[in-house]
């Protein structure tokens, strides 16, 4: 018959474990924070990108960024733009995909996207 293993932590190790867990857990949190508040700037910066330079007449911003409770260090910035011609919508999509290494641009056509796509966007999307 086998015997119960002793505990070994004592409640000075628990302590600093979980001391640890909380340290970890608010550095993760303000690395988000910074991410969230960088990706608002890059949306603003697409918008800019995309008016300025493809005729955009209307930039909006929809996903996760608009809900800060879903958006954490792997999310990124969806966009749909409206005005671009049919011929610079590629071209659209590499600018604003070109503009920060670390967070993703993504550009949705919206005279291609799935209706719902564009039902989402439309409902829930805000301008910038």
């Amino acid at each position: 018959m086998c015997k119960p293993v002793a505990m070994m932590t004592t409640q000075e190790e628990w302590q600093a474990y979980t001391e640890t867990l909380r340290q970890r857990d608010r550095a993760e949190k303000e690395q988000v924070q910074k991410r969230y508040e960088r990706a608002w700037c890059l949306a603003r910066q697409a918008a800019e990108v995309l008016r300025r330079d493809f005729g955009a007449t209307r930039v909006v911003v929809f996903g996760s960024l608009l809900r800060p409770s879903a958006f954490g260090l792997l999310s990124d910035v969806d966009i749909a733009a409206w005005g671009i011609q049919p011929q610079d919508t590629f071209r659209a999509m590499n600018a604003v995909a070109e503009l920060d290494e670390e967070i993703e641009v993504n550009l949705v056509d919206v005279t291609t996207c799935h209706a719902s796509i564009l039902q989402v966007i439309e409902s829930e999307g805000v301008e910038v």
